[in-house]
């Protein structure tokens, strides 16, 4: 028996804009988007660009997704007779990008299709007929006529392994699909408000391209040797035109800072196969919060001799289990045989199914590994059903806790190293203690902090500071609801130990605490002295920790006598 649910009517548009001279943009805006990939902190939509460049021929950049098939074809063709496309420029093969791709096809059949080697051979898989198809390099360059020559940068795992950039020289635009991009819709073709699309623009990378850092540096570094660049025409978001140099500046000295981590996890995926690229992502993220350095690598077209070298320099092994049979699941089987001769006993590992129907089972590859002497950090991670939010959590805390494991020592080491003067001054500095509880959809949040101080009087307002591999720091962006539950002094044993032990990924905080619900939908402590209902309105971020402000809606005392419990250290440099 299928459970039937309520349809829910979506806000969906279309904006169609003259970007340069003979460039329009067709971006379909998406105003109440569900989960992507595994962003699900922010909430304000997304869209999906598509772009026309019209010379002596015309060339299409990329599509849109499938569920604005109709708007999308609808526009295009009024814009343009299909007839005159001559050519489709693939940046990547993922479906929100390349989804009408065998729809434009229908009406325009002439018209050749332009991308990477492996994009050509995802794509064949993709619409199952024949196409006219033209492969490009690094380097390589389209003569649209009347100045327009497009040249192509190779730019893999960004974030799929078949992204090339395009960029036209006569207009100073660099079409990069995902790269630079963000999940934002609003009214603004461009980013002409920086303040308003910066945390979703940082939030994204963290997401997407933190992972692919060294992927990132080395796409940038090719686009150096290109004109000036007057336009980044992303494939989700604004399009960058009035904060250029900014913005990319960013992703540069963002994934420098990723890279110069002494300590690497190599994940290990397949594109296009159930939810892996998903699921990779998430616990992708989850390891780069801790500081810790990932390298992302698709089994579907993985050199061996890459493979090798990558597992002889990494600290652990993440991988989400490639199809057992066709073309793709022979490639990973030799990849895998490469992962287990080159992987050593000094190695941490976690696996996880990717939910596609075929997976290769993890369990005779999670005997191997501890056979070799490698130490599991997570338990197999199962997928039975379509992943939840629930489930992409789990993802993130599971590679939270492999990032965890792998700088404990230098955790440790920091610990002892400080013994300062200075340190123990700074250790004078009380604070109270509290439990930050949150709940958003279904997954659930909760931690014991003591770095929390009122900010404002109007509004009323606090400030938190959230260690950056906390679980719950993806559930504490703008917007987002949460109660601050003031522990009692003399009453806080209990509810300070059992939020301070170890959850595993995705264990209920809650299991076992008297709880009730708050307005806001967030968990209050019973044995709480005090509770304050919370929004967050912004946040910033440090070097390990996140400064959170949140205005205070609401909130009650349980024993106006009690005194809140206060948390003294002797040092500074740890909680």
């Amino acid at each position: 028996m299928v459970a039937l649910t309520e349809r829910v009517q979506r806000r969906l548009t279309v904006e169609k804009v003259e970007i340069a001279p003979d460039t329009t943009a067709i971006r379909c805006l998406d105003w109440d988007r569900d989960r992507f990939d595994i962003e699900f902190g922010l909430k304000n939509g997304t869209t999906y660009n598509s772009f026309i460049i019209r010379g002596e021929k015309t060339a299409l950049v990329d599509t849109s997704h499938e569920k604005f098939r109709q708007q999308y074809l609808d526009t295009l063709t009024g814009e343009i007779d299909p007839k005159q496309i001559d050519y489709i420029i693939i940046s990547h093969t993922e479906p929100d990008h390349s989804g009408l791709v065998k729809d434009v096809l229908a009406l325009a059949p002439q018209a050749i299709v332009v991308g990477a080697k492996v994009a050509i051979q995802f794509l064949e898989n993709l619409i199952h007929q024949p196409f006219e198809r033209l492969i490009v390099k690094n380097g390589e360059k389209l003569d649209l006529g009347n100045g327009h020559i497009i040249e192509f940068v190779s730019a893999p795992n960004l974030h799929w392994p078949d992204t090339i950039f395009s960029y036209d020289a006569k207009t100073q635009v660099l079409f990069t699909c995902d790269a630079f991009g963000m999940h934002y819709c609003s009214d603004s073709t461009y980013d002409d408000d920086l303040t308003a699309v910066e945390e979703d623009y940082h939030f994204y990378y963290e997401c997407l391209m933190a992972p692919n850092a060294r992927s990132v540096l080395s796409a940038m570094k090719r686009m150096a040797e290109l004109g000036e660049i007057g336009t980044v025409a992303t494939g989700h978001g604004p399009l960058l035109r009035y904060n250029v140099v900014e913005l990319t500046g960013r992703y540069k000295k963002w994934s420098q800072e990723q890279t110069k981590t002494e300590t690497t996890v190599a994940v290990f995926y397949t594109s296009d196969y159930g939810f892996s690229d998903r699921l990779s992502q998430a616990i992708a993220h989850g390891i780069t919060k801790t500081g810790v350095a990932v390298e992302m690598m698709d089994l579907k077209i993985a050199d061996l001799q890459e493979v090798r070298e990558l597992v002889g320099t990494a600290a652990g092994i993440v991988i989400c289990s490639p199809p057992s049979t066709g073309p793709a699941g022979a490639n990973a089987e030799a990849a895998i045989n490469t992962i287990l001769v080159a992987a050593n006993n000094k190695q941490s590992f976690g696996l996880c199914e990717s939910g596609g129907g075929d997976d290769s089972s993890i369990y005779p590859l999670r005997n191997k590994f501890k056979e070799l002497g490698l130490k599991e950090i997570f338990p197999n991670i199962l997928i039975k059903e379509t992943p939840t939010e629930a489930i992409y959590q789990l993802c993130d805390e599971a590679g939270t806790d492999l990032g965890q494991w792998l700088t404990r020592d230098k955790a440790v080491k920091q610990m002892k190293s400080l013994d300062s003067d200075l340190d123990k001054a700074l250790g004078k500095i009380s604070g109270g203690l509290y439990i930050i509880t949150t709940q958003k959809g279904d997954v659930s949040g909760a931690m014991l902090a003591s770095w929390v101080t009122q900010a404002s009087f109007k509004p009323l307002g606090l400030t938190i500071a959230v260690a950056k591999d906390r679980a719950i720091e993806s559930m504490m962006h703008a917007g987002d609801k949460f109660v601050l539950n003031v522990l009692e002094e003399g009453k806080y044993q209990t509810l300070m130990k059992h939020f301070l032990k170890r959850f595993a990924p995705g264990a209920d905080r809650f299991a076992g605490v008297k709880t009730q619900p708050a307005t806001n939908g967030s968990p209050i402590l019973t044995d709480a002295l005090a509770y304050m209902e919370c929004e967050v309105v912004s946040r910033m971020e440090l070097s390990d920790h996140h400064i959170v402000y949140a205005i205070v809606d609401n909130g009650r005392v349980s024993n106006p006598d009690a005194l809140p419990a206060v948390h003294h250290r002797k040092v500074g440099n740890h909680y």
